[in-house]
């Protein structure tokens, strides 16, 4: 080979790889369903290396670099945009993230990797995310400064982080002082995670079932068809004791209020308010049975109203939630929540209150008891079990004008 061929061989090998260099790596196409929607996204080769190395401080830390110098701005804008678009609470949001992640890495083959992608997509989305490593376990907090119990969380700086995974280790999962958090500095992850569902997303046609639903008041049977949909379940499967406000304000699927609430609305049409209020007030009590949630579950839940209509059993929590989405529905009055040891119930001012009257900051409340007691109870009456028993009102609702 003379010297003039060896030469342009040269050139041509070194612009090969100039322009490999400058030529951006192609992306994995990814879509998924996600409610009603479809989420679809790319990302690039770098991104998608799974973590592989024993779990210390160290390796995550290196993981972290990995992902960061990967190009993941088109990844995060599109699920910002989504979030914004279907206007997404951060639950929900964070549902989208957990469906992302196992795209990415199935949390069953590698859930160590599964979980550094959600962490690192929820500090990439702005929110104040944090990992934690213990007993060969990797753990994932996210600051959050409402009122939530009855998950792990852990203190930095005089901020509360709540666990988001313990449920994956079940029994495994150790006391909150075994997971040491990694300390990895993220500019921009600032925002504080919110429970508060306030709206709940779009669910394709095909995804609900019929319901039906009996009740019997005043020697009279009415009969409910209503829309109910298993995925609701699936969304609070998970889903933390939240405080009493945004507990009793997650509201219903557009599909299923749409099949019960003007229905119901329809039932109690040309009744006066107190007997309409009754009426609700049996319909909770008495539409569903009854079972407490260590028997239902294992342990204390509550359901969401939604929740309460697709379950078979229910108990008083469940109940009070769903008569006061009833009431504010319909009548929108103002009520209170009364927490007492082991019970809670619901006290409802009308312009005139009923029986033993509660006041409370300048109105009359009457009890209305949505959960079946030994004797059937009417508006004002309180169960004989509970009369010298102590309550704290942990919620009043103030209709807006």
């Amino acid at each position: 080979m003379n010297s003039v061929i060896k030469y342009k061989l040269f050139w041509l090998l070194a612009l090969t790889i100039m322009l490999s260099a400058f030529t951006p790596v192609k992306g994995q196409q990814y879509s998924f369903e996600f409610y009603d929607g479809t989420f679809n996204f790319s990302i690039d080769s770098t991104f998608q290396k799974n973590f592989s190395a024993n779990l210390n401080s160290n390796n995550v830390r290196q993981f972290y670099h990995q992902l960061n110098n990967a190009n993941t701005k088109d990844l995060i804008s599109s699920l910002k945009n989504y979030k914004e678009k279907y206007q997404l609470n951060d639950w929900l949001y964070y549902q989208l993230i957990r469906k992302t992640a196992e795209q990415l890495s199935p949390k069953a083959k590698n859930y160590s990797s599964y979980t550094l992608y959600k962490w690192f997509l929820m500090i990439k989305s702005g929110y104040d995310a944090r990992v934690a490593i213990g007993n060969n376990q990797i753990i994932f907090y996210i600051r959050c400064d409402e009122d939530i119990s009855d998950i792990p969380f852990f203190i930095i700086n005089d901020k509360k982080y709540m666990c988001l995974n313990y449920h994956d280790y079940q029994k495994m999962f150790k006391q909150a002082d075994t997971y040491i958090p990694v300390d990895i500095e993220v500019k921009g992850a600032e925002k504080a995670f919110s429970y508060k569902v306030t709206r709940m997303p779009e669910f394709k046609p095909e995804d609900y079932s019929e319901k039906q639903i009996t009740f019997n008041y005043k020697h009279k049977t009415y009969h409910f068809n209503v829309k109910v949909n298993t995925e609701i379940a699936q969304i609070f499967a998970n889903y933390p004791g939240v405080d009493f406000e945004t507990y009793f304000n997650i509201p219903l699927s557009r599909a299923t209020y749409q099949s019960f609430i003007p229905l119901i609305k329809e039932n109690v049409r040309g009744m006066p308010v107190k007997k309409g209020v009754d009426y609700l007030m049996q319909f909770t009590r008495y539409a569903f049975l009854y079972e407490n949630d260590q028997e239902n579950f294992g342990k204390e839940k509550r359901l969401s109203p939604e929740q309460t209509l697709l379950s078979a059993y229910s108990d008083c929590d469940d109940r009070v939630g769903l008569f006061f989405l009833l009431v504010k529905e319909i009548y929108n009055l103002p009520m209170i929540a009364l927490l007492y040891p082991t019970h809670i119930t619901m006290a409802v001012a009308f312009d005139k209150p009923v029986g033993q009257s509660i006041s409370y900051n300048g109105k009359l409340y009457s009890v209305c008891e949505p959960t079946p007691q030994k004797r059937n109870l009417k508006i004002g009456e309180v169960a004989d079990h509970l009369k010298k028993q102590k309550y704290e009102i942990v919620y009043a609702y103030e209709p807006s004008l």
